[in-house]
């Protein structure tokens, strides 16, 4: 029918439907106390860090820094992690996004904080771009050079959690790219 058709949820089983909204409402509530945490001491270094990430400027800095000191091992590490965030940018963006269809959170009308405040980006909000980019950049080097996959690991996770820190992507959107990008 033309409802079927509109409504692609309900063509879903009753259980699977309730456990999506289950999920939504955890994501939501995630969301919500992230942004009603008073957090002064955070809310500059999350705000830099996830502008550090836009664009991948972090990442092709850390390339660059790995190609730079790391010798033959350093440069094909920073190779491989410059493609895969190549590969991964593509599918996050110009897939996965399109099929998700998700808005951006509303950061006002949940509080955020203005001093978290990063430029809200006009791209559809899942999966988060930068948490998929930070994860495949980290797996990349980390599959070539896994001394520096841990503490690549650990700043993709910052970084991704900045993404929530700092309002413009639910939680679940950091989650689902930072699996993508370690995925791809």
């Amino acid at each position: 029918s033309d409802r079927t058709l509109s409504h692609p949820r309900q063509t879903l089983p009753s259980s699977v439907r309730a456990w999506l909204a289950d999920a939504k409402s955890v994501d939501e509530a995630v969301y919500a106390a992230v942004a009603q945490t008073p957090t002064p001491a955070l809310d500059e270094g999350m705000s830099a860090l996830s502008h550090a990430a836009s664009y991948s400027r972090l990442w092709i800095a850390s390339a660059a820094s790995l190609a730079l000191l790391g010798g033959h091992s350093g440069r094909r590490a920073a190779a491989h992690g410059l493609a895969s965030v190549a590969v991964t940018s593509t599918v996050a963006n110009l897939v996965v996004k399109q099929v998700g269809r998700r808005q951006r959170p509303d950061r006002l009308g949940q509080d955020v904080p203005i001093a978290r405040h990063v430029r809200m980006p006009a791209s559809l909000s899942f999966p988060s771009g930068h948490s998929a980019v930070a994860f495949a950049f980290a797996a990349g080097v980390g599959n070539r050079l896994p001394v520096v996959g841990v503490p690549l690991h650990a700043l993709a996770g910052v970084g991704a959690y900045s993404r929530v820190h700092t309002g413009v992507h639910h939680p679940s959107d950091v989650v689902v790219g930072s699996v993508l990008g370690t995925v791809l």
